[in-house]
């Protein structure tokens, strides 16, 4: 495995390091400590939904992560003689499940927290480790907010703003034009909201959301919604078990006839949700199997296929969040402003290729891509358009 640390850190990012040493949670005393070489073991809470609506997506996470642990670890679960101890909870993909078992492993003694993909998991979860001063890499959440939000937390995964610019690469000329933004009334859709208004509606384009209540299940008004707003452009943004119901609406209302629509392309699950409309979206993507061609994301595809799993949507994530954890652990042998430090600016080869930990915001830095779906038998395939760099779309 290739990983190289980029000096970023400057002088107030030292000193701000020094004074939280003083009140951060040490390595837990019960581990073993041995003095420089650092304790025994280090035990990490993974939070993130392994029931729910959710569920799919934490399993992604889930699988890669155990497959990316092995891989940068060489199959011993231990970076320099530390054992790498992972419990797991389910939080059902609610924000009070979640807290609850992050104070429980606090409590024990757990200071590196992972997971969430939930946005409003991750936020509080965020809360929760610079309230406690633990180390907290978020998961797939895509929310913007998670992003600077403190200096404890960190991401595995993209984030809005990146979905948001990837979607920027399909248009042209957008000043004046009306944007409608599609999407649940929920963290992850505020968030593209939010993103929508700051990319594209910095550049001259009028946005207007239209958001939807999660417990919502028919779509016809909505859709309905959309029309009579006349907007020039759509960008859905939209995650769950509803997003075949919700397809199915826009369809059948024309929505996808009369106006162009962007949208992100979901996991395997949502490749034949799209029906007859599939080849007239635009997809911006975060990860499919078949996208990067590189020996990381090989790696990761036999591991989980040797797993019995597949390589999903976000697969990418839980990878690269094994790999940050053993960046972590290996320089910061489990004190937090260490291992904060080890990760800021951290540079690394994951299965999309290299990725940046933005020092500054602890954003993560990476490609993504344009995809399209076409016929394939009675289902649909992705191929991939383009790749567009990560420096394009940096939030």
């Amino acid at each position: 495995m290739r990983v190289t640390k980029k000096l970023l850190l400057g002088s107030v990012l030292a000193t701000a390091a020094l004074v939280m040493t003083a009140c951060a949670p040490q390595a837990d005393a019960g581990a073993g400590d041995t003095g420089d070489a650092g304790p025994s073991e280090v035990r990490v809470g993974v939070i993130t939904s392994e029931t729910g609506p959710l569920a799919g997506y934490g399993k992604q996470y889930l699988d890669a992560f155990t497959v990316g642990l092995d891989y940068a670890t060489d199959g011993t679960s231990e970076v320099d003689g530390i054992k790498i101890v992972i419990e797991n909870r389910d939080d059902a993909g609610d924000p009070d499940t979640a807290v609850t078992a992050a104070k429980e492993l606090i409590g024990d003694g757990v200071n590196i927290l992972m997971g969430s993909a939930s946005s409003g998991v991750a936020l509080a979860m965020a809360e929760q480790a610079e309230q406690n001063k633990v180390l907290f890499i978020s998961g797939p959440a895509a929310a913007d907010a998670v992003t600077g939000i403190n200096d404890y937390t960190f991401r595995s995964g993209r984030q809005s703003a990146q979905d948001v610019a990837t979607a920027g690469t399909f248009l042209d000329d957008i000043e004046g034009k009306k944007i409608a933004v599609f999407a649940q009334n929920n963290a992850f859709g505020q968030g593209n909201v939010a993103a929508v208004e700051a990319i594209l509606g910095g550049k001259g384009a009028t946005v207007e959301p239209v958001l939807v209540a999660e417990d919502v299940t028919e779509f016809t008004p909505f859709a309905q919604q959309v029309l009579t707003a006349q907007p020039d452009l759509v960008f859905v943004a939209w995650a769950g078990a509803t997003s075949g119901a919700m397809w199915q609406a826009m369809s059948q209302q024309g929505v996808l006839d009369d106006i162009p629509v962007v949208t992100g392309l979901g996991d395997r699950a949502t490749f034949g949700a799209y029906g007859v409309a599939s080849e007239q979206i635009n997809f911006l993507n975060h990860y499919f199997a078949e996208a990067p061609d590189n020996e990381v994301n090989t790696a990761m595809l036999e591991g989980l296929e040797a797993a019995g799993a597949e390589a999903d949507l976000f697969s990418p994530d839980g990878f690269n969040a094994a790999i940050m954890l053993v960046q972590a652990v290996k320089e910061g042998k489990g004190d937090v402003d260490a291992m904060i430090a080890a990760l800021e600016g951290f540079e690394f080869e994951g299965p999309k290729g290299t990725n940046t930990v933005r020092a500054d915001d602890h954003a993560l830095l990476q490609d993504m891509y344009q995809a399209r779906l076409v016929a394939d038998g009675d289902s649909f395939k992705p191929e991939l358009v383009d790749t567009v760099p990560a420096a394009d779309v940096a939030p």
